[in-house]
């Protein structure tokens, strides 16, 4: 008897993978379906399952082809993928392992334009408070753009047409293709670390939204925001539309158009001067008529037709003052004389030495203190007497003293 051979799960797996990759169907096919459940793992590669009304299919991208999509899956989007059917032995669980993946509907570069566009207006790249004027006055325009391009010729030639003086420094650079991003950004640097540069313009001529991509990359774009010198987006005609139009200061709808923004026409420039200067011309003469009819009207008051006059009325009005004023002053002299005497007679009325003209005498003290009571003398004591010719020298020998109208003695 026969004996049944074994086989070990490993060798089953093994050779349903090997009938999965070798099936000529299975080896290279696109699906369609719609995305859910994806991850976009930290390794780099995705996740996710599509799934259609019949059925759902585990699928995995790996981190190298994954890089090469511009825009990374959303749950519920409509895609095809292109790869091939294997079975991951661990488990056992046949997947789909994608290569390309491709949006049904919008293309993929649109739809990865959409939500870059949609990361940075929600990070504030795009605020117009964040963006600068452009100056005035332009002296140095720095090109970022390809050497060889039209758009370089366009710019320089409509600047120099403009402003023959402006000075333009170009920063030769790629425009389409890989490592366009990459010299894009380096260029930026450069402009702004040579500090010469009043405001640059970076662009290119029109082409595919393959050809213009490199102005969608997120590195351009945060390069451009964090320029310190004002840019000008000029890509593309006027009907194309990149980030770097979004984030820059200005944008411009071809590069023609650009080097327009960043200068003035010396036309322009003399017609401002010509302007500026008859309005000027009109100030001064306005303000010289005015100055001229003051000056006639005040040549015409009385004050300047006859200085003299009004000088002498003020003379004459002096005069007159300065009259009042010494009739004033010698009528109350007069007065406050009349007063003077009349309290020099009440003082001399009532003065002791008029009282002694009528033979009265004054005792005083030796001190010269007058002594006004006989109970204020001293038997001894010595004490003047004046009189109204003289002093006389005494001494007190006896004393009396008047009480109650009634003598008294006190020796």
């Amino acid at each position: 008897m026969i004996e049944p051979k074994v086989f070990s799960v490993g060798q089953i797996n093994r050779y349903i993978k090997n009938l999965l990759e070798n099936d000529f169907i299975l080896n290279s096919l696109l699906v369609q379906g719609e995305i859910s459940n994806f991850k976009a793992h930290s390794s780099g590669h995705w996740y996710f399952t599509l799934k259609d009304a019949q059925g759902a299919i585990s699928c995995v991208i790996f981190k190298q082809d994954a890089a090469q999509i511009p825009f990374e899956p959303e749950n519920g989007m409509q895609v095809i993928l292109a790869g091939h059917i294997s079975l991951y032995e661990k488990t056992g669980q046949y997947q789909f392992y994608g290569e390309f993946l491709q949006p049904v509907g919008m293309g993929a570069l649109q739809i990865a334009f959409e939500q870059m566009r949609e990361k940075l207006e929600a990070e504030g790249l795009f605020d117009p408070d964040f963006k600068r004027e452009l100056p005035e006055h332009v002296h140095t325009i720095a090109v970022i753009t390809s050497p060889t391009g039209a758009a370089v010729r366009d710019i320089i030639q409509v600047a120099k047409r403009r402003d023959p003086r402006v000075k333009i420094a170009v920063f030769p650079t790629l425009v389409q293709g890989e490592f366009a991003a990459e010299d894009i950004v380096k260029s930026l640097k450069l402009a702004n670390d040579w500090g010469k540069a009043d405001i640059i313009i970076l662009g290119r001529g029109g082409g595919s939204m393959e050809d213009l991509w490199a102005f969608n990359e997120e590195i351009v774009a945060r390069a451009i925001f964090a320029s310190e010198v004002p840019v000008i987006s000029a890509v593309g005609h006027e009907t194309d539309f990149t980030i770097a139009d979004f984030v820059s200061d200005m944008r411009a709808p071809t590069p023609s158009a650009a080097a327009e923004l960043a200068t003035v026409h010396l036309d322009s420039i003399k017609m401002d001067v010509e302007e500026l200067t008859d309005r000027l011309t009109r100030d001064v003469q306005a303000v010289l008529t005015t100055s001229k009819r003051r000056l006639d009207f005040l040549k015409e008051r009385p004050v300047l037709k006859r200085p003299l006059e009004r000088i002498q009325r003020t003379q004459i009005y002096l005069e007159e003052k300065e009259r009042l004023l010494l009739r004033e002053t010698l009528r109350k002299l007069e007065k406050n004389n009349m007063r003077l005497a009349s309290a020099g007679a009440r003082l001399e009325a009532v003065s002791p030495f008029s009282i002694m003209q009528r033979g009265y005498a004054m005792a005083m003290d030796e001190k010269g203190m007058p002594v006004t009571s006989v109970k204020l003398a001293e038997i001894g004591q010595a004490l003047q007497v004046r009189m109204k010719d003289g002093i006389l020298e005494t001494t007190v020998t006896e004393k009396k003293v008047f009480d109650g109208g009634e003598k008294e003695t006190d020796i």
